[in-house]
């Protein structure tokens, strides 16, 4: 027979396990393969190498799998005129290996999901070594046509390992997805907390902006002794003084906004730090850390403490 014949032949013959699936179960992965005419296998080596756990690939290589079993890609193709497969991931100088390759490097792993794999393997062995031969089970199907490949039932340990594969990968899915949906109820949480943020800044933004506006329309005056005209302090005219006198920070203009009117209208501020710092959602460190910013800047005066010991503080007087 010559050569062409004997490779249609041979790729015609009918696998008693598909290559796929045992593949699978040896490895834990579906790996790329790259079928040939004559029906043999070849594998990436670089992809079992990583699935099985192997760090090295090029010393896995060189330990377990002889130089017949392993080759490179373009001489693989080459040898029967075909061009190298499209796409990034398969080059030229690509390191394959054989499926009886794959099988070397697969019992030289200690990973226990190849164990069962590997028990089979053994359990082929020693039955060819008691009784000459190992042959799979037929699988129990309706009679098929004559001529059609026969059926055989896949072995008990490579099936148990393609079902706890899929289990496993099945459980995977799910935590992933699980893991997805959290992500997506975080990140609508946050959306949320950030437009609440951009909202109460809007406002305040807005109440500044009202605020400056007075300032520029509101001025109320009464006349003096002398027949002069003076301003009368006004909430607006107070915290415009405080903004000339220093920097203001988003901080203290907070602190200025709930003091000032306190301030003008009763001429004097008796509250507790805790009470402006839960009006202004601040610390009582941090409100402290602003009124002291203001004293320093002649904005307001100490006065003693109030009998519950509150501090005292009035507006400065030029």
């Amino acid at each position: 027979m010559n050569e062409p014949s004997k490779r249609k032949s041979s790729a015609e013959r009918h696998e008693a396990i598909d290559v796929s699936d045992f593949v699978y179960a040896a490895t834990g992965a579906r790996v790329r393969r790259l079928s040939m005419p004559d029906g043999t296998h070849w594998f990436p080596a670089v992809d079992v190498c990583k699935e099985l756990g192997h760090t090295n690939s090029r010393k896995a290589l060189a330990d377990h799998v002889p130089d017949e079993h392993r080759e490179i890609l373009e001489t693989v193709t080459g040898g029967y005129g075909l061009s190298i497969p499209a796409g990034r991931e398969w080059r030229r100088d690509l390191h394959i290996i054989s499926l009886q390759g794959l099988i070397l490097l697969v019992n030289a792993c200690t990973k226990p999901a190849c164990a069962p794999f590997k028990q089979w393997v053994a359990e082929v062995i020693e039955t060819v070594q008691r009784e000459g031969s190992y042959s799979l089970d037929k699988a129990e199907v309706q009679p098929a046509e004559p001529g059609a490949p026969i059926a055989y039932a896949m072995p008990e340990q490579v099936a148990e390992a393609i079902v706890r594969l899929e289990a496993h990968n099945l459980q995977l899915d799910e935590q992933l997805a699980n893991g997805q949906r959290e992500t997506i109820a975080l990140q609508k949480e946050t959306l949320a907390t950030q437009q609440a943020n951009l909202a109460v800044q809007q406002a305040m933004v807005r109440a500044m902006e009202r605020i400056a506006d007075r300032f520029d329309t509101v001025v109320l005056q009464r006349r003096t002794s002398v027949g002069r005209l003076t301003a009368l302090p006004t909430t607006e005219t107070v915290l415009a003084g405080w903004r000339r006198r220093l920097s203001v920070t988003e901080d203290v203009w907070t602190v200025a906004v709930v003091i000032a009117p306190v301030l003008v209208e009763r001429g004097e501020l008796r509250e507790p730090l805790e009470s402006i710092a839960a009006r202004t959602g601040l610390s009582v460190h941090r409100v402290n850390e602003c009124l002291r910013l203001l004293r320093k800047h002649a904005c307001i005066h100490s006065r003693g403490g109030a009998e519950d010991g509150a501090p005292v503080y009035v507006l400065h007087r030029a």
